[in-house]
């Protein structure tokens, strides 16, 4: 680095810089070097313009060239044709400049070969000088705190910031700039940091960022996608580590990624649930749309942590108390009644005609009479069972916009968030800047959203509580040489049956007494000696999925039936449009019923090893009723995909059916899992359905591997 430049950490130049060159800088109407410089009228830091074509601008020197200014930049704003833009970029990464962003499109976003070159090129400049580019193809950067505006787009205005601050980060500059114009409503943005093209810097890189900025409490995250989403899993799990939550939309859910899967694993963890699970596993909270992002940002960076899992309503609608419940149980959100003194309180106060129930309708008498109202909401604040109070905003005018100031002093007095939900359709009418602004207020326009926020608030601290659990080893690590020695070995990429069981009963997962025999008589000897009934299976490489094949027979009691068996499946191989290598018949012992269920693994390409869970059977692609995790696991975690599913209570012996051991289903799950990561170079995919589930005995009936291609 030359001229005794700023030797802080790269990014933190970019992002929050204290000096500013812009390259292309302009005085033309309109053009991106005059409306950048426009954007930077309230930064506080020193703003150099840079172009050949004047010797002063804006009121101050112009300088020729990056290597022509008197000192050295944190960061460049390049607003150049795409032509120029390397020799720009070369140019301030041999003057030292901390980072730039590079506005140019044209880029790889285009798909041409040529483009796509020329964008690696700046990523390599990057990578060699250690000098960070955001871009190409961005919109820029805004830091509030510094009031800087490092974009050529329209921006909202800079505005003093508040404790409850929020950053935005998001691939997509026009939708981050358009999210930040909550500003204009009342919500406090700290940053609006757009990534663009992210040849160098991404959304993990701001996240981490913003992870540590003490100005922002809360981030608001678009994502798109990434070629190394485990970046941003890091970056998450630095926001986690540092409490500050970091909620996420994302966006592109399409489920190709599985498409060309062998196994009914490989259908179910597509790569949207894997980013699900990747993300939730780092704590993050997403929500399902982009109009719920900025509310629960807003909301997060508001709330402290609950002091009770209850949450009490009070509203002045019947009909919205009502929406209030229906919404509470679709999220699973508890509204306990009040304690007997707080009951005493609401029945002082609430005309028979209303509710002194949760939710409480406190009616429209709140009108005549404030001072209930301030008696009936302290009561409920006060109330040990309630952590949050959601209220309603009914309709826009001041006499409901002077009912926030009770709201707001109860709400800090006691240490409760309180939810506003916005009911008129005026969205910005009297009432609600009032309650964006307020520290102790959150706005919600949606009751749905409200309560979703609330839920995930609620298991969010839950989370937080949790000790720290360290993943238990099962296979001992001759074990594991084993398996890779015998997936190794394997002629075919799609292991037979017998050999997929013989590599899971190394990992400790039991699988039934079984023979592989090549005759009729062979079979009801194996039979005899392994005891009636059995099962019978043609043992082939080229069929996968034995039950759609019609090769498979159960409950076979005696040996006139399993001779019949026999000619039965063989024939049905033989019907195959490509006719299998038959390697012969797997003669198993008849596992007694039991639930069934399915657990597997595939390697996905972004994420690695994940394992999935689920009801057995051949509907589980049609009920997709599974829980998805990157492998490996520990317990808690394979006990908590259970507790998901939505058939969970099938565990515990729904209607006198048989109870499993989730504890031991918890452990096959770890075992499978383990296996997943251990062997994930060799195996892409593990399927194991149905495992058959009574009480304490989880056996794996069949069982599908698929190696690496």
């Amino acid at each position: 680095m030359s001229d005794g430049a700023d030797r802080r950490e790269p990014l933190a130049r970019l992002l929050a810089p204290a000096s500013v060159a812009i390259v292309g800088a302009s005085d033309r109407p309109g053009s991106f070097g005059a409306r950048i410089f426009a954007n930077l009228a309230a930064f506080r830091g020193r703003v150099d313009p840079v172009n050949g074509k004047y010797a002063r601008l804006h009121d101050r020197p112009c300088y020729p060239e990056i290597a022509a200014l008197p000192h050295v930049p944190d960061c460049a704003i390049i607003a150049v044709p795409r032509a120029a833009v390397q020799t720009v970029v070369e140019a301030c990464a041999a003057r030292g400049v901390g980072g730039v962003i590079v506005i140019a499109s044209g880029y790889a976003e285009t798909g041409l070969p040529d483009r796509i070159a020329l964008q690696a090129r700046l990523a390599a400049i990057a990578r060699e000088s250690g000098m960070r580019i955001a871009g190409p193809n961005t919109l820029g950067i805004v830091n509030y705190v510094l009031g800087a505006g490092l974009t050529f787009s329209a921006m909202p205005p800079v505005l003093p910031l508040r404790p409850h601050a929020i950053g935005i980060v998001s691939q997509s500059g026009s939708i981050g700039f358009a999210l930040a114009q909550a500003v204009m409503r009342g919500v406090s943005v700290s940053h609006v940091l757009t990534a663009g093209n992210s040849c160098d810097v991404d959304v993990a890189d701001c996240v981490a960022y913003l992870a540590r900025d003490p100005a922002c409490r809360a981030i608001a995250c678009v994502l798109e996608g990434m070629a190394a989403p485990l970046r941003l899993v890091a970056a998450a799990r630095a926001a986690w580590q540092a409490d500050k939550p970091l909620v996420l939309y994302k966006m592109a859910t399409g489920a190709a990624g599985a498409a060309a899967a062998m196994s009914h694993t490989g259908s179910l963890a597509g790569s949207e649930e894997a980013y699900a699970a990747a993300l939730a596993g780092a704590g993050v909270v997403q929500v399902d749309r982009l109009e719920a992002l900025i509310e629960a940002a807003a909301f997060f960076a508001k709330a402290p942590p609950p002091p009770a899992d209850g949450v009490a309503v009070i509203a002045t609608s019947g009909g919205a108390a009502i929406m209030a419940a229906d919404k509470a149980e679709r999220h699973g959100v508890a509204l306990p009644q009040p304690q007997p003194a707080t009951r005493a309180v609401l029945e002082a106060h609430i005309p028979d005609f209303g509710s002194p129930r949760n939710p409480c309708d406190v009616t429209a008498q709140v009108i005549a009479d404030p001072a209930g109202l301030l008696a009936c909401t302290e009561a409920l604040l006060t109330d040990p069972h309630y952590g949050a109070l959601v209220t309603t905003h009914q309709y826009a005018y001041p006499a409901a916009t002077g009912r926030l100031p009770v709201f707001s002093r109860l709400g800090a007095q006691h240490g409760r968030i309180v939810c506003n939900v916005w009911v008129p359709e005026w969205l910005g009418g009297p009432g609600a800047e009032e309650t964006e602004r307020d520290p102790y207020l959150a706005l919600f326009h949606s009751m749905d959203r409200c309560f979703a926020a609330l839920a995930a608030w609620q298991h969010r601290a839950r989370q937080r509580r949790l000790a720290p659990e360290t993943l238990v080893r099962f296979a001992p690590a001759p074990a594991r040489a084993e398996a890779a020695r015998a997936l190794h070995a394997a002629p075919d990429r799609v292991l037979t049956e017998g050999a997929a069981k013989r590599i899971l009963a190394l990992y400790g997962i039991e699988v039934p007494a079984e023979r592989l025999v090549s005759s009729a008589d062979a079979a009801v000897a194996a039979a005899e000696a392994i005891g009636f009934p059995v099962a019978l299976k043609v043992e082939s490489p080229d069929i996968p999925h034995k039950t759609e094949a019609g090769v498979i027979r159960l409950d076979l009691h005696d040996a006139a039936a399993l001779r019949a068996a026999c000619s039965e499946i063989l024939a049905a191989a033989r019907q195959a449009a490509a006719p299998p290598r038959i390697a012969g018949l797997l003669v198993q012992r008849m596992v007694p019923r039991g639930l069934e269920m399915m657990v597997g693994s595939r390697v996905d390409p972004l994420f690695g090893p994940l394992v999935v869970v689920g009801l057995g059977g051949v509907l589980v692609e049609l009920l997709r009723d599974t829980a998805l995790e990157l492998a490996p696991v520990s317990p808690r975690q394979a006990l908590a995909m259970l507790a998901r599913l939505r058939g969970a209570r099938l565990l515990d012996g729904f209607r006198g059916g048989p109870a499993v051991d989730r504890d031991r289903l918890a452990e096959v799950i770890c075992r499978v899992s383990e296996l997943a990561a251990d062997q994930a170079p060799l195996l892409a995919e593990i399927d194991l359905n149905p495992l058959i589930c009574t009480g304490t005995r989880i056996i794996a009936v069949d069982g599908l591997m698929v190696k690496q291609a």
